[in-house]
């Protein structure tokens, strides 16, 4: 079965940014994960990892690569990652079809 999940330009940008000051960088890989909590029923976790599991899946643009596992993904599924720099912050986005409300900072959603 083939999964989308697409990482943007501005968002692979930012994962190679924050992995050129990581002294063992050429491990790591940027990991998106989901678990039931924040204020919307679901939150999104963002970490980089230098390890890959079983059911991991791999999605990269430009050298950047994301990892998602399986469960996460049944709910990332479709989604698109972004980095956004505007006057009030700068951070990761998802875009995500599946979400059918989100909080207002953006780190939690409800199906």
């Amino acid at each position: 079965m083939t999964h989308q999940f697409a990482v943007t330009d501005n968002a692979a940008k930012r994962i190679l940014a924050l992995l050129s000051t990581e002294p063992n960088k050429d491990h790591l890989r940027l990991r998106i994960s989901i678990s039931g909590g924040g204020c919307s029923g679901f939150q999104y976790h963002f970490i980089l990892d230098d390890q890959k599991q079983s059911d991991d899946l791999i999605f990269a643009n430009n050298g950047a690569e994301v990892i998602v596992d399986e469960t996460s993904l049944g709910l990332l599924e479709g989604s698109i990652l972004d980095y956004v720099e505007d006057m009030v912050a700068s951070t990761f986005v998802i875009k995500n079809p599946n979400a059918a409300a989100s909080c207002g900072c953006g780190n939690s959603f409800a199906i």
